[in-house]
């Protein structure tokens, strides 16, 4: 990430009307914080920090790095948990189709995308049944076919000019604006609040490792570079269904009482 764009990522915050010589560390772990929740995003923006304060002292606005002895969050092994299906029906029953919650859900679980690639993802995106997504994060082009309740969602959403999830004709919004909405979301709808938007594309690749997808089907999907990530992903999975399979051959084998 260039200096240009961590300084034009870090104006959209509502810490940017301060001067970079006003921050002092206390400022700065108040700041990281607020991502107690989504340790990985804090960690980002410690780095945004430190890059944009190395920046300021090689032009002599600052003498030390105010973030320099800020300590990283501590992210958890797995990261995000997957939604069980129990808790995917709670939101949906809350949330109804033609809401922006509801459209929202529906394009992070039935495409198991990004949020930074979601609030991408129009009408232009559409193409013969399927969403054309070319992912941020890796470049990745995908083709992803729209599954039967994708398009009820969609369907339902109206007035929608380029994009599905539109804060303002024409205006999409940030990977981290859909991330906080799709907190409060969850937790309007009674949901636990360590639910977030991540987990919904562990859901979605689980979904297809149950339904007996291999891991490159699964990675033709979620747009993984490698295919341990997908095991990582699906591990829940497999480990249940080699247990239902050891269980199987052990009562085949068992000796007559």
């Amino acid at each position: 990430m260039g200096h240009r764009n961590i300084v034009l990522r870090m104006m959209r915050k509502n810490f940017a009307t301060f001067h970079v010589s006003d921050f002092e560390p206390k400022h700065v772990r108040a700041i990281i914080n607020r991502f107690s929740d989504r340790p990985a995003s804090g960690n980002r923006w410690l780095r945004i920090f430190s890059i944009l304060f190395r920046l300021a002292i090689e032009q002599d606005l600052i003498q030390t790095d105010p973030a320099r002895d800020v300590r990283r969050l501590k992210e958890k092994a797995e990261g995000a948990r997957a939604w069980t299906e129990v808790e995917v029906a709670q939101f949906q029953a809350h949330w109804p189709l033609g809401s922006r919650a509801r459209t929202a859900f529906a394009l992070l679980l039935y495409t198991g995308q990004r949020r930074s690639d979601v609030v991408k993802i129009g009408p232009a995106c559409i193409k013969e049944g399927m969403i054309a997504v070319t992912q941020q994060k890796t470049g990745t082009s995908l083709m992803v076919p729209i599954l039967k309740d994708l398009a009820l969602a969609l369907a339902a959403t109206s007035d929608v000019k380029a994009y599905y999830l539109e804060v303002t004709p024409g205006r999409k919004p940030s990977s981290d604006s859909l991330g906080n909405l799709m907190k409060d979301w969850t937790l309007a709808a009674g949901l636990p609040p360590d639910l977030s938007a991540h987990g919904l594309r562990k859901t979605a690749a689980q979904r297809l490792a149950e339904a007996g997808c291999t891991t490159h089907q699964i990675a033709a999907i979620t747009g993984h570079k490698t295919l341990s990530e997908v095991e990582r992903y699906t591990r829940s999975v497999d480990q249940r269904r080699l247990a239902k399979q050891a269980m199987a051959l052990l009562e085949a084998v068992k000796p007559n009482a």
